[in-house]
C-alpha cells in the first residue's frame, strides 16, 4: 500500500478542473489524510490549460510534490505538458475517444488506463463538463477507497440546488467507479493506506485563512479591489458582512480602498486592504499618509511575478524590498510573512494587534502559491475575535495626539465624538495637536518620536523559527511560503543521512541583530533560498545584521520551488 500519492488532473478551462481538485482534497481530509492541493492556470479571461495536483499522505503534509503517481488527462495537452512529471510506473488515465496513447510515447514505464469518459457521461445524459465527476469516481476505485466518501462530498457540493443535480452527479461518479472495478480490478499499485490524521481540519487556501485571521483580530472594515491572487478574501467579507458585523466596501480602485481603510481606522475601526504588486504601487502615497498620521492599517500583499503585470497567475517573492521601502519619507512599519495556512491565520490576527498597539501600517506578505493552494487548518487553531481597541486614550484635559514626550514614541489616540480630545489629522507634518507646522524644531521632534517606535517594536520582535538538527550539515534560511517546501526536502535529506536545519522568518521586519546574528554565524553551510532573482531577504539580513550569506538559491520562473528541486540542488553541490 502507498502512504504518499500525488494525483493530478488537467484539461481545458471551464471543465471543472479546479473544483474536482477541491472536492478530492476535502473528501480525503475528512477521511483522516494529510492533503495539499496546488493549481496552475494561464492569465486568460477564458480558455487555456488548467491543472491541479493534490498530494495525499497518511500523515500531515508540508508541501506539494512535483512527481505525479496518478494523472487524469481530460485532453491531450495534459499529457504533453505533464508527462515528464510522471513517476516510473505511474498511472495515466485518459479518454480513449480523445487520444490513443501508447507505451512508446513515454521515456519511462507507466501504466495506461483508457476510460471512455465521454461515452459514460452520454449514457447518463450528462453534460461534457461532468467528465471531471467521472474522473473522481475513477480515482476512488484506483486508490481502493469507498465511493461513499465521494458521494458525501458531492451531496455537500450541490447542497441548496435541485435534488436531481446531486443524484445525476452521484450516478456519473458511480459509472466511473464501476468501470474501473470491472475493467481494471487487477491494478492495485495505487491503493492508499488508511489515514492517521485524527484532529479535524478545515480545507482552505491562505487568502481565506487571512480573512478568518482578520475577523479574529477584530477587523471591522475592509475595502478590497479585486486582484489575483488575493481574491478569495472578498466573497467571505462581501457575502457575509451583515452576519459578521463588519463593513465591506467594494472600491473603484486601490487608491480608494486604502484611503477608505485609513478613514475607518481614524474613526476607531480596525481596518484592512488586500492587493497585489500593481495595486500596492497605487497605494504607496496613502501608506505614507498613514505613516505621518500614525494610523493603524493592515495590508495583505499577495506577491506575484512582475514588473508591471508580469505573470499575474504565477508566483514569486519579489516584493519584499518594495514593501520595505514603500512610501516617501521615513516612518515605522512591520512586515510579517506566513509560511502556511496556520500562520496565515495567526499572523494576520497578530497584525491587527500590532497595528493598533504601535499605530503604524503592518504588512502581511503572502504570494500566489500560498494564497491559492489548498491547505488543512486545524479547527483548534481558530480563536474568538478580539474585541475593543488596545490603544484607548486616557482622560486628558490637554490632549496632545502627537505628544513628543512619550519615551516609546506611542502617544494616546482618540476617536471621533470624544469631547476635549479632538485633533487635526492630515498629510502634513504637524505639532503635538495635529496642526500643520514647518517649524524645524517640531519637525525634528516628530520625526524622532515616530522613529522611537522602531526601538519599541524591536523589543517585541520574536526570533525566527528554527527547525531540524542543531549540528547541521546545511542550514537553510528563508521566509514566507518556502517553509513547507524546505521542511519536506529536509525529511528526504534526513533519510539520506544529511543533517539539515531551517531558519524561517515570519517576522521579516524589523530584525534584531542580537537575535539573528548568533543564529547565522558559525553554521557549516548557510544557504538562503528565495523565490526571486536578487536575494531580497539576504540583502535585508545583511543590512540589518551585517551578516552576508554567500550561497543563494534563487528561483524566479513563476513556478514554486519543489522539495525535489531542493534535494537535487543539494546533491549537485
Amino acid at each position: 500500500m502507498k502512504t504518499d500519492i500525488t494525483w493530478g488532473i488537467g484539461g481545458e478551462a471551464g471543465f471543472g478542473i479546479m473544483s474536482s481538485g477541491t472536492m478530492l482534497a476535502k473528501l480525503f481530509s475528512r477521511a483522516g489524510y494529510g492533503v495539499i492541493a496546488s493549481n496552475e492556470y494561464p492569465s486568460l479571461i477564458r480558455g487555456g490549460h488548467n491543472f491541479v495536483s493534490v498530494r495525499l499522505t497518511t500523515d500531515i503534509v508540508h508541501a506539494p510534490k512535483k512527481s505525479i503517481q496518478l494523472l487524469i488527462a481530460l485532453n491531450k495537452d495534459t499529457v504533453n505538458f505533464h508527462k515528464d512529471e510522471l513517476d516510473d510506473h505511474a498511472y495515466l488515465v485518459y479518454d480513449e475517444n480523445d487520444y490513443a496513447w501508447k507505451a512508446e510515447d513515454f521515456t519511462h514505464p507507466i501504466t495506461l488506463i483508457a476510460v471512455p469518459f465521454t461515452e459514460l457521461v452520454k449514457e447518463k445524459n450528462g453534460d461534457a463538463v461532468m467528465r471531471n465527476t467521472i474522473a473522481l469516481g475513477v480515482t476512488m476505485a484506483l486508490l481502493g477507497k469507498d465511493l461513499t466518501l465521494l458521494t458525501a462530498v458531492i451531496t455537500d457540493q450541490f447542497k441548496g440546488k435541485k435534488e436531481q443535480i446531486t443524484k445525476d452527479n452521484i450516478a456519473i461518479a458511480t459509472s466511473g467507479y464501476e468501470y474501473v472495478k470491472k475493467h481494471y480490478a487487477h491494478l492495485a499499485d495505487m491503493v492508499l493506506a488508511e489515514g492517521t490524521v485524527k484532529e479535524p481540519c478545515l480545507v482552505m487556501n491562505a487568502s481565506e485563512a487571512v480573512a478568518f485571521g482578520a475577523l479574529a483580530g477584530g477587523m471591522k472594515f475592509a475595502a478590497i479591489y479585486p486582484m489575483t491572487p488575493i481574491n478569495a478574501l472578498i466573497p467571505l467579507f462581501a457575502d457575509h458582512a451583515e452576519e459578521l458585523g463588519i463593513v465591506y466596501k467594494q472600491p473603484e480602485d486601490e487608491i480608494a480602498g486604502i484611503t477608505m481603510a485609513i478613514g475607518a481606522s481614524l474613526g476607531g475601526a480596525r481596518s484592512m486592504v488586500a492587493t497585489s504588486g500593481g495595486g500596492f504601487a497605487l497605494m504607496v502615497e496613502a501608506i505614507s499618509m498613514a505613516g505621518i498620521m500614525e494610523v493603524p492599517v493592515v495590508v495583505d500583499l499577495g506577491m506575484r511575478p512582475g514588473p508591471a503585470t508580469g505573470m499575474p497567475t504565477w508566483t514569486e517573492q519579489g516584493e519584499l524590498q518594495m514593501v520595505l521601502r514603500a512610501g516617501h519619507g521615513e516612518f515605522p512599519r512591520i512586515i510579517l510573512a506566513p509560511g502556511d495556512v496556520e500562520e496565515s491565520f495567526t499572523l494576520t490576527k497578530t497584525a491587527f494587534d500590532l497595528a493598533d498597539e504601535f499605530q503604524t501600517p503592518v504588512f502581511v506578505l503572502t504570494d500566489k502559491y500560498i494564497n491559492e493552494t489548498l491547505w488543512q487548518l486545524k479547527k483548534s487553531v481558530l480563536t474568538a475575535p478580539t474585541t475593543g481597541i488596545l490603544s484607548k486614550p486616557s482622560e486628558i484635559n490637554d490632549f496632545k495626539r502627537y505628544d513628543v514626550a512619550v519615551a516609546n514614541g506611542i502617544s494616546a489616540r482618540s476617536f471621533a465624538g470624544m469631547k476635549g480630545q479632538e485633533y487635526i489629522a492630515n498629510s502634513y507634518e504637524h505639532d503635538e495637536y495635529g496642526y500643520t507646522t514647518e517649524e524645524s524644531a517640531m519637525r525634528i521632534s516628530q520625526v524622532d518620536k515616530r522613529a522611537r517606535k522602531m526601538d519599541t517594536i524591536r523589543a517585541r520582535a520574536p526570533k525566527p523559527n528554527v527547525f531540524g538538527d542543531v549540528d547541521a550539515d546545511i542550514t537553510f534560511v528563508t521566509f514566507g511560503s518556502l517553509k513547507g517546501v524546505i521542511l519536506d526536502a529536509m525529511e528526504t535529506l534526513k533519510k539520506d543521512g544529511v543533517k539539515a536545519k531551517l531558519i524561517h522568518f515570519t517576522w521579516v521586519y524589523p530584525l534584531v541583530e542580537s537575535d539573528i546574528k548568533p543564529l547565522l554565524e558559525g553554521e557549516k553551510r548557510l544557504v538562503v533560498v528565495e523565490q526571486n532573482s536578487t536575494g531580497q531577504l539576504a540583502s535585508l539580513i545583511r543590512e540589518e545584521t551585517g551578516v552576508t550569506i554567500l550561497e543563494k538559491w534563487n528561483k524566479y520562473d513563476g513556478r514554486q520551488w519543489q522539495s525535489e528541486e531542493i534535494v537535487q540542488k543539494y546533491n549537485a553541490k
